[in-house]
């Protein structure tokens, strides 16, 4: 099978890659100054570009920082796919391992680079009400996600029958959120991974099925 499209030629490429550095240079910005405090000319200089060069690919500072929670709501969403998504296990042990991976891989994208908690839950909800609404709105995504992986175990029978599916979800997204809101100030390798092993194991004893071995 062959695709259709068009191959990019060298200047739509640059263009491309010259967007997603303005895209990394305005995440680095924001995540260490403050949205507030920081100017096109900011974003500007890191790069070494002119401010009419911005323009050519964003409208103003308030367009970009949507495009910037885009890029990290993506990554986020990536760590919950194939192996990881929620109706790809059939035991308890697989579950345990699944979110084993899962854990790993949000701590990468929260422990290792400290602007990404720093920019998605402290600073994007100050920056306006409609980007406060989007903040909540990601919060319900995550729980939405939650909510299937559980409802899934429920139905196969590794979870409690009785579980409250979408209180769950929540209280564990938001064990998860304050666990990446811990790495701002604890950002050793070595405590996030005994936290995010203290969430795995709440999760385990409080909602797996008495009767289900492992």
């Amino acid at each position: 099978m062959t695709s259709s499209a068009r191959p990019l030629s060298r200047a739509e490429r640059k263009k491309q890659e010259l967007r997603r550095e303005i895209i990394d240079a305005a995440f680095e910005c924001f995540a260490e100054r403050g949205y507030h405090a920081t100017g096109i000319a900011d974003i500007a200089a890191r790069l070494g570009i002119g401010h009419g060069t911005f323009y050519r690919y964003f409208e103003n500072k308030r367009d970009i920082v949507d495009h910037v929670i885009d890029d990290l709501v993506a990554r986020i969403s990536t760590a919950l796919t194939a192996e990881n998504a929620p109706d790809a296990v059939s035991t308890l042990e697989d579950y345990r391992e699944q979110t084993a991976r899962i854990g790993e891989s949000l701590a990468r994208i929260f422990g290792e680079d400290p602007r990404v908690p720093r920019l998605l839950l402290v600073e994007a909800a100050g920056i306006d009400k409609a980007m406060a609404e989007r903040v909540l709105d990601f919060f319900d995504l995550a729980g939405t996600l939650t909510a299937a992986y559980l409802a899934h175990g429920v139905e196969l029978g590794y979870l409690r029958a009785d579980l409250d599916v979408h209180n769950t979800a929540r209280a564990i997204t938001g064990m998860i959120m304050a666990a990446a809101l811990s790495s701002l100030r604890r950002p050793e390798p070595a405590h996030q991974r005994q936290l995010s092993e203290a969430i795995r194991r709440v999760m385990y004893d409080g909602i797996a099925a008495h009767d289900t071995p492992g």
